[in-house]
């Protein structure tokens, strides 16, 4: 292996559980039953300014994270298939 390999490798582990813990640190948006039986999305402040809430922060920085996640892996395996041949 060579050090471009382990690099990007462990770049590869940190993207992806950085992506994990936000993933999973982000709040439900689904309703469950109350939908159904209450009707539709309760609009509130937090509804309407959604893009200054923790969950709309969380959501651009998961965004982030999974494009580089993407290139990151693409490069990878050109690097790879180039120097292996």
């Amino acid at each position: 292996m060579s050090v471009m390999e382990i690099v990007a490798g462990s770049l590869l582990i940190f993207v992806s559980l950085i992506l994990i813990l936000i993933v999973l640190s982000m709040e439900s948006k689904d309703q469950g039953l109350t939908s159904a039986i209450g009707g539709g999305y309760n609009e509130s402040f937090y509804g309407k300014n959604g893009g200054n809430t923790k969950d709309a922060k969380l959501s651009k920085i998961a965004k982030i994270c999974s494009v580089i996640l993407f290139i990151v892996t693409l490069a990878v395996n050109i690097v790879v298939s180039i120097y292996h041949k």
